[in-house]
């Protein structure tokens, strides 16, 4: 049985965009054999012609190997990739454990655990952060949600994908605390950007009263590290998009709503970053927000 493994060696990796191929190569980096699919053949031949060895089905890829990269954009190709013909439930042989890092549902993610528990494969929850460059260099953080038991067989090959990792719980909590992740820094965005408006007005060098924030409490990723790697130059090519920020504070909003938590000031950064699309587009770089302002 696969589950009795105490070393995995070949892994699929389903989705091959920027953080995709970033983590097939760190894996191959690793010492395992790596098998990538991604819906367009153009990004199989291009892997392809750089190293990784790729298959023109998902059926083929489940059943070649012990595990299971996900890195896709929303729950809804997840669920394509998991439960649609051809795809993981019907290919995949029991033993077979999923590592979804994509920033998705947690709905959907313990739904799809519990389909592939019965079907004694096993699903965990391993959204990441760091972008395209963290993919690549192996440098991204993990929240990792799924059973002790699993996390722990698994641990050897997140550590050769990531430089952090912290198991929160359960299957679906790694994508509850991906979301609030996300929203807390679409909150600081927001609020980074209205601090920057009031000392431009004011008078004062925006990047020297930035610098003094960053060694107060103010402090954040967004402070020391958005604005001067991709703000101030105006650069704007952070690889992750308005699009999928949306969507992420969306399901954040979602969550609101199911939990009822009393949340003012997360609802009104949910608003305006929904009503953003009237003023930026889906394809701009998701710092871009720091200049809305609402009309």
């Amino acid at each position: 049985m696969r589950t009795q493994r105490t070393r995995m060696k070949k892994i699929g990796v389903i989705g091959l965009g920027n953080m995709g191929r970033g983590m097939a190569f760190s894996l191959q980096r690793g010492g395992y054999e790596v098998l990538g699919y991604d819906a367009q053949e153009s990004t199989r031949t291009a892997l392809a012609q750089q190293g990784v060895r790729c298959v023109d089905t998902i059926a083929a890829l489940a059943s070649a190997v012990e595990m299971v990269v996900l890195s896709l954009p929303t729950s809804d190709i997840v669920e394509q990739v998991v439960e649609g013909e051809g795809g993981l439930l019907q290919h995949g042989a029991p033993g077979l454990v999923i590592v979804d890092t994509t920033t998705a549902d947690p709905n959907s993610t313990r739904r799809l655990a519990a389909l592939l528990q019965a079907a004694g494969m096993e699903l965990v929850d391993a959204p990441v952060s760091g972008g395209p460059k963290g993919a690549a260099t192996a440098t991204m953080g993990m929240v990792i949600g799924g059973s002790t038991e699993t996390v722990a067989r698994i641990e050897p090959v997140l550590a050769v994908m990531s430089a952090k990792r912290v198991h929160v719980g359960p299957v679906g909590a790694g994508h509850v605390a991906k979301l609030l992740n996300n929203l807390v820094t679409g909150t600081h965005l927001l609020i980074a950007g209205e601090a920057a408006r009031i000392a431009a007005a004011a008078g004062l060098d925006v990047r020297q009263i930035f610098q003094g924030l960053a060694l107060g409490s103010a402090n954040s990723k967004v402070i020391e590290v958005f604005y001067p790697t991709w703000i101030f130059n105006e650069a704007f090519d952070s690889g992750f998009t308005m699009k999928l920020m949306r969507k992420d504070l969306r399901l954040a909003m979602n969550l609101i709503e199911e939990t009822r938590s009393s949340t003012p000031l997360s609802r009104e950064a949910g608003r305006l970053w929904a009503r953003s699309v009237e003023g930026l587009a889906d394809e701009e770089d998701f710092n871009r927000i720091v200049n809305y302002i609402e009309h």
